[in-house]
């Protein structure tokens, strides 16, 4: 197998979708050339909404205008501040905390050093963030000359076809390098047995080198968000309706930004006043100390008439309206949208508000730890050369923190209740797990534990075991003597003698 390989240039601009396609390549299959095709018509069609998330996710994206209320000078200055499909994406993201696996005893097959050398504790983070952006995210595994490698990919670079008859992954395809003009020269095709890793070469035509896995399915596992029927690699969490609603709070925002700068200056009418009677510098006339305006012809004085400036009360209404709307639409508390309420919110009611989300990040966790139960199956299969996954390696779970916040006094309530109960509950990795510790403190603990409990064990047998001088440590009795025997003592002499001084009830003659 061979690495993802590296971006060669730092691409500041889109990819060229017209640069990743050719009716054939050398050192490819003709039976393959169609599915990889196919994948890379599936990246054409996709990669421009792809972008478009990409930029909301990013703040990146245009203000739509509709021309009618907002000066041109404000609108051609303002950029975008509205960061609500952020929020929406981290939120949820940051409930999926993985804190490594349960192992369920000894670790047999090195699950603890491989998950450090893939570095997994880093990749699984940013392809949770990556997988509600765009709907789905890949962890592709690959194999070179210093062993195992796990890349996350996005959707943005990444295409996929879903077997649906074998609920997994038919194909996949990574784009792994590109110019600085956004041309695509390198990528890979992950299929069935098989890895495809295709170049540019320097006459412009692909080349293909191929490298056989031995695995029957491509050698990368899906993270997908809201999986469907319909939809089975997921829907992301920057909808339609989220960025419609974003376009809409950036419009309100520009509005109210417009409606200050002319609530800056107050607007003055001089009644009765010819214009040559201002000074050309307007501004200079209304913060000078001293003004004056002479009367008419006729000694009559100019009138001033000031005129209120407009609210900003129904801008702030309507952003308020709007915040609500997103609220809804991603079921994120209303105080996490930067709205304040009337009513000062409980306890109770921000519990309430975040149940939705917490319900929605177990299932997900759900979902995600299945991926990567293959995940670890597939590289440990990979690294050891297994045609199979063992039965012991299937028994291995991830673990993820809890997505609820409850305090430590509620988690030792409900601990010491149940150890009541139950004893065996006090010491479990579940009772301590549910306790609030994570996976690297309850090892910590129960190691401490069997530390504990082995010199416990020793002390024992060291004092019963005669090192304080009354014997020696193989429990015999005073020096020179041997370990007395239990039962009756027979008479001296009669019957068989247990080492020559006394003897079993059974051992008197007949």
């Amino acid at each position: 197998m061979t690495d993802e390989g590296i971006w060669s240039a730092a691409v500041k601009r889109p990819l060229d979708v017209n640069s990743l396609g050719a009716a054939s390549i050398d050192g490819v299959d003709d039976a393959d050339m169609p599915m990889i095709r196919a994948l890379c018509k599936v990246w054409r069609d996709r990669y421009p909404y792809n972008l478009i998330r990409s930029g909301y996710y990013f703040a990146r994206y245009r203000f739509k205008d509709f021309g009618i209320s907002i000066p041109d000078r404000i609108r051609a200055n303002v950029s975008a501040c509205v960061g609500w499909p952020a929020k929406a994406v981290r939120a949820l993201a940051d409930l999926s905390v993985f804190d490594g696996w349960d192992l369920g005893g000894i670790d047999s097959y090195g699950i603890g050093e491989l998950t450090d050398e893939t570095a997994l504790e880093l990749a699984i983070p940013q392809t949770i963030v990556s997988a509600y952006m765009h709907g789905c995210a890949f962890l592709t595994i690959t194999k070179d000359a210093e062993g195992i490698i796990v890349t996350p990919r996005s959707a943005e670079y990444s295409a996929a076809i879903w077997d649906g008859r074998h609920n997994r992954l038919a194909a996949v395809l990574t784009i792994n390098d590109a110019t600085s003009k956004g041309r695509i020269t390198a990528f890979n095709v992950l299929l069935p047995n098989k890895v495809y890793t295709v170049v540019r070469g320097d006459r412009g035509r692909w080349e293909a080198e191929r490298i056989m896995t031995n695995w029957p399915e491509p050698t990368a596992i899906p993270f997908v968000s809201d999986p469907q029927l319909s939809r089975p690699l997921g829907r992301a969490r920057i909808t339609r309706p989220l960025m419609s609603l974003t376009d809409m709070g950036f419009r309100t925002l520009v509005r109210m930004e417009a409606s200050a700068e002319f609530s800056s200056v107050p607007k003055l009418w001089f009644l009765g006043a010819p214009e040559d009677a201002f000074n050309q510098d307007t501004w200079s006339s209304l913060v000078s100390a001293i003004n004056a305006i002479d009367g008419d012809i006729d000694g009559k004085n100019p009138e001033l008439h000031q005129i209120s400036q407009a609210s900003m009360q129904p801008h702030s209404d309507m952003l308020k309206t709007i915040a609500l709307v997103v609220a809804s639409e991603t079921n994120l508390p209303a105080d996490n949208l930067g709205i304040t309420l009337d009513n000062p919110t409980s306890a109770e009611a921000m519990a309430a508000a975040e149940r939705k989300l917490t319900r929605e990040a177990d299932r997900q966790n759900r979902l995600f730890g299945l991926q990567l139960e293959h995940l670890l199956r597939m590289t440990v299969c990979l690294r050891d050369g297994f045609a199979a996954p063992p039965d012991d390696l299937k028994s291995v779970k991830p673990v993820w923190m809890p997505t609820r916040e409850i305090s430590d006094a509620a988690r030792a309530d409900a601990y010491v209740k149940i150890s009541g109960v139950n004893e065996a509950y006090a010491n479990s990795t579940v009772g301590l797990r549910r306790l609030g510790l994570t996976n690297d403190e309850i090892t910590s603990l129960q190691n401490e534990v069997t530390r504990s409990q082995a010199r416990s064990v020793l002390d024992m047998l060291t004092k019963d075991g005669g090192v304080d001088g009354v014997g020696d440590a193989n429990g015999r009795g005073p020096a020179g003597q041997s370990a007395e025997p239990s039962g009756e003592s027979g008479p001296t002499g009669v019957g068989p003698a247990v080492d020559g001084a006394g003897g079993t009830a059974a051992g008197q003659a007949a």
